[in-house]
């Protein structure tokens, strides 16, 4: 017979495990955390770079943490290699060599008149678009930021 005691008792055992284990399991490097941002605003541009670069540190590093910069829109116009300011540069390849995936809304390229290429390096062409890759990183269980 389970009584109220011995029923709190096994699940606070349960809940203090699953806790130690998911712990543990981070010590590992398993179960890193993932999480797509998505950049559309052309004035939030420095924020969103500025909140990954505080994630990654925040999180103990690269590698820690697993993310993907989705851009489209007017955001995606300040990441042309000939627009772009020496700052946005050093500051995305920053990112990518922290391994941020940089993922490029293959409609706005289309509307933009743009090629990929025409980025800085390190984007690639979401085909699908910027909206759908985030719903489809979503559902993989990426954790949604808008800054």
């Amino acid at each position: 017979m389970t009584t109220r005691r011995s029923f709190f008792s096994r699940t606070l055992a349960a809940l203090v495990a699953g806790a130690a284990g998911t712990g543990a399991a981070r010590a590992a490097g398993v179960g890193v955390p993932k999480v797509a941002y998505h950049l559309a605003d052309a004035d939030k541009v420095n924020f969103a770079i500025g909140n990954i670069e505080n994630h990654i540190a925040g999180e103990g590093g690269p590698g820690r943490v697993e993310i993907v910069l989705v851009v489209h829109g007017p955001a995606l116009l300040f990441f042309r290699q000939s627009a772009a300011s020496a700052d946005v540069r050093k500051r995305l390849s920053g990112l990518a060599a922290s391994g941020v995936g940089l993922a490029a809304c293959g409609n706005t390229l289309k509307a933009q008149e743009l090629e990929v290429g025409d980025l800085l390096p390190g984007f690639v062409r979401v085909d699908e678009g910027g909206v759908v890759k985030l719903a489809r990183l979503q559902a993989e269980g990426y954790a949604y930021i808008r800054p």
